[in-house]
């Protein structure tokens, strides 16, 4: 198999946290990979080094790092620009990029700005760069051999249906993803194109940072059956058992990695 054989996947906000996470188990697949980051100008040499444990001498030619912020059309045009120069194709599109507002405020003080922020990189961008990418894999299907299966994958949120008042432009961006799902799933199903959403609950990243000691307390108080913090490897692996077949009679379906938190309990 030449490079351009070579199963290509792009995830968006992988610089860290679970799009890190779900590159490097991609990467050992021997899925070349694509890193994207709105704000990050280079890898860390941390990074690079665990890329190249994986690809060794092959690494120019097996990852690509763009810097592209998602919500802005012409990023979206040039992300997708660069892929098609370098590996001619795409496979797997995993839509993780995501952000907390700035300033958490109660949804009686909540600013139009942060809305807008919210909104465009959560929901805008995975839209429409799902939109520009899913008419490509379309235009793939056509032109490769039966082998090529492409999959999307939505990184969404137990804040698609679990109200937090003091950040309601994250929780209505998290449920517009999940009906982004569905109706994608419907659209792509005639092409045989599948779109999956996983929905993570309290996992250990950056974001969760400043909220740590709240969640410790609500974990160690039961919050979640399973009484861990969820790691951004336990939502890489769901990802990977979608891209390796596993999930062959499904489209437009949430699985939930949180822990046990969307079961009601009396």
């Amino acid at each position: 198999m030449n490079l351009h054989q070579k199963k290509v996947a792009l995830v968006t906000g992988s610089t860290h946290g679970i799009g890190k996470a779900i590159i490097l188990e991609l990467a050992k697949l021997d899925f070349s990979v694509v890193i994207n980051g709105a704000k990050t100008e280079n890898l860390s040499e941390e990074y690079y080094s665990e890329l190249k444990s994986i690809f060794k001498t092959d690494i120019e030619n097996r990852v690509l790092f763009v810097k592209a912020d998602i919500s802005n059309y012409d990023d979206r045009i040039h992300l997708l620009n660069l892929i098609k120069d370098k590996f001619q194709r795409i496979n797997v599109l995993v839509n993780n990029a995501g952000v907390a507002p700035i300033v958490r405020m109660d949804i009686l003080e909540t600013t139009e700005e942060s809305y807008d922020r919210v909104m465009a990189i959560n929901l805008k961008g995975p839209y429409f760069l799902t939109q520009i990418f899913a008419k490509w894999m379309i235009k793939l299907k056509e032109d490769l051999d039966d082998e090529y299966q492409p999959y999307i994958i939505n990184i969404s949120s137990i804040n698609r249906y679990t109200a937090s008042t003091n950040r309601g432009e994250y929780c209505l961006s998290k449920a517009g993803m999940n009906m982004m799902t569905k109706l994608f799933g419907v659209r792509l199903a005639d092409f045989g194109i599948p779109v999956y959403e996983i929905s993570p609950g309290i996992i250990d990243t950056p974001m969760t940072k400043t909220v740590e000691e709240n969640y410790n307390k609500l974990i160690a108080n039961g919050i979640t059956p399973i009484k861990r913090w969820g790691k951004p490897e336990d939502i890489a692996k769901p990802v990977i058992a979608i891209v390796t077949g596993l999930l062959p009679f499904s489209t437009g379906a949430v699985i939930d990695i949180d822990g046990g938190f969307h079961i009601q309990r009396l």
